[in-house]
């Protein structure tokens, strides 16, 4: 019971980048936009809030840098999130190809800006990253918390929620009573944008001490099934990031009990995807997307 206990805050680092991801996905699906570059979006996020971090380090600007540096990663993943929304919402494009396209974007970007600012494939390691509090929880844990409960709020008790959820369900319907469906799912694109980036700076600030094109390791497609398998409601995908999260968690600290230090490591590696996939086929059944998602939106189209 003590090693399980021991094992919270772990698992509240690893489960809470996931669920912020999530959350974005959730709110970018709700409007009628799949996003399926949220990898993407967090591998920006993490590469510029390393190298931000880094060159502040250098600097000396202190413990302000490692927030100054997430507010970038949280800013570039926004800025790469323009590409998706112009590319789906604007010119009407298929949105799995414009995430699929941004992943890619997005790989060769980070490395390019290692190479520009540090001559490698991955930025320069940095002293210090962000610390835990009294009980050995990271702030980003705390963040998390906060970003679900905002989301929930502005989803269900904001007019901007119900108009947001309007544009994923029946379009033409919010269109017809004056909702701007275009302008609403921009904003929806560039939440999770902002989110997936923010989400990126805190692995990079809490799990290692540099970004490399192995950093992400699929957290975004993790987050992506979190938002399928949570049912594209706030309590249900927090669930699902704590299922993901746990089982990723899970495979970095097996080694802490005897009895499973025999298994090979790569068991414990693939337990994440193995326990997704289940997951999603187990209880996969009726369809709980909005009726738009993933539909491009003509207006005036029948």
């Amino acid at each position: 019971m003590n090693t399980f206990f021991g094992m919270i805050p772990s698992i509240l680092m690893i489960v809470s980048p996931i669920l912020i991801t999530a959350v974005g996905g959730m709110i970018c699906e709700k409007s009628g936009v799949v996003n399926i570059a949220l990898e993407g979006l967090m591998g920006v996020g993490a590469c510029a809030a390393a190298a931000a971090h880094v060159l502040m380090e250098a600097a000396g600007v202190g413990l302000p840098s490692i927030w100054i540096s997430l507010a970038i990663g949280a800013l570039i993943g926004v800025a790469f999130s323009v590409i998706h929304a112009f590319a789906s919402i604007s010119l009407n494009a298929n949105q799995t190809i414009s995430g699929t396209g941004i992943n890619l974007l997005a790989d060769g970007a980070t490395i390019f800006a290692a190479q520009i600012l540090f001559s490698a494939d991955r930025t320069r390691e940095f002293r210090m990253g962000m610390q835990t509090d009294s009980l050995g929880i990271y702030p980003t844990a705390y963040i998390a918390l906060v970003v679900v409960v905002l989301a929930w709020f502005m989803l269900y008790k904001l007019p901007f929620g119900m108009h947001l959820r309007a544009c994923g369900e029946h379009p033409h319907a919010a269109d017809s009573v004056g909702i701007n469906v275009k302008r609403i799912r921009y904003i929806a694109v560039l939440i999770s944008g902002l989110l997936a980036g923010l989400a990126g700076g805190c692995i990079v600030l809490t799990q290692t001490i540099q970004y490399t094109s192995n950093t992400i390791n699929g957290r975004g497609f993790i987050a992506l099934a979190a938002v399928s398998f949570g049912r594209w409601r706030p309590v249900g995908v927090t669930f699902a990031a704590f299922l993901f999260g746990t089982a990723q968690a899970f495979a970095i600290i097996a080694n802490n009990f005897p009895a499973l230090k025999a298994l090979p490591t790569e068991v414990f590696n693939i337990l994440p995807y193995i326990i997704t996939l289940i997951a999603l086929v187990g209880f996969s059944g009726r369809n709980y997307a909005p009726q738009a998602n993933g539909k491009v939106y003509v207006k005036g189209a029948s």
